[in-house]
């Protein structure tokens, strides 16, 4: 696939071999992102600028969670993907860059996210909804569970080679995190997440009431 007049103002495809670019996936995620109106959201609750200079700190987010998906582990190979895709998305946000944007997202700020997520979350469940298939309800024993959401809890062990903050000895015998997440079954989406230390416990009851908290406000 070619892109040729910018990614934001439609797609020209040839079969010339130039202008190739990897994980065509990206696009779909992105262009989500902006269609359910999430990267204009999050540009309502982010700093900007009228800088020239000035990195859209909403575009920026978006694409360092396609570069997540996409298996970055770190800003360093978050920026290398982003310069990979750059013929798509424009010009990649530096790891500085994206380092400055995280550590800017304090308290107020991640309330703020958090309230344009769950806004953006009831439109594409209302979407969801008006297809031809309607929302996706679950099938449990044969029955058909219509009005309910089931939210899966599960915590999950990642590894980490270096002495990264928060970093601890896992129960496996690994050296890494710990965190516990909560994604709705009928969508597959993550609704909480909550970041702990390698040696964080699998059951811990206070982890998971927390995080069950935060998943059911929807």
């Amino acid at each position: 696939m070619s892109e040729r007049t910018g990614w934001d103002r439609g797609l020209s495809v040839a079969a010339d071999g130039k202008g190739l670019v990897g994980h065509a996936g990206a696009v779909l995620l992105r262009r989500l992102s902006d269609r359910v109106g999430l990267t204009r959201g999050l540009a309502g609750v982010l700093p900007s600028s009228t800088n020239a200079g000035w990195r859209g700190r909403a575009g920026a987010l978006v694409q360092l969670a396609v570069a997540m998906v996409l298996g970055a582990r770190s800003l360093l190979e978050a920026e290398q993907l982003q310069l990979h895709h750059q013929d798509l998305f424009g010009p990649a946000a530096s790891d500085s860059t994206m380092r400055r944007l995280l550590a800017g997202l304090d308290d107020k700020t991640l309330m703020n996210i958090a309230k344009v997520r769950r806004r953006v979350r009831r439109h594409v469940w209302t979407l969801l909804r008006l297809r031809p298939g309607g929302f996706p309800w679950l099938t449990v024993a044969g029955r058909r569970l219509t009005g309910w959401i089931v939210v899966d809890l599960d915590a999950t062990v990642i590894t980490s080679a270096s002495r990264k903050e928060g970093a601890a000895a896992t129960f496996k015998g690994t050296y890494g995190f710990h965190p516990l997440g909560g994604w709705l079954a009928n969508t597959g989406e993550s609704l909480a997440m909550e970041l702990r230390a390698g040696n964080a416990g699998a059951n811990t009851v206070d982890d998971h009431v927390r995080v069950l908290a935060a998943a059911l406000v929807l």
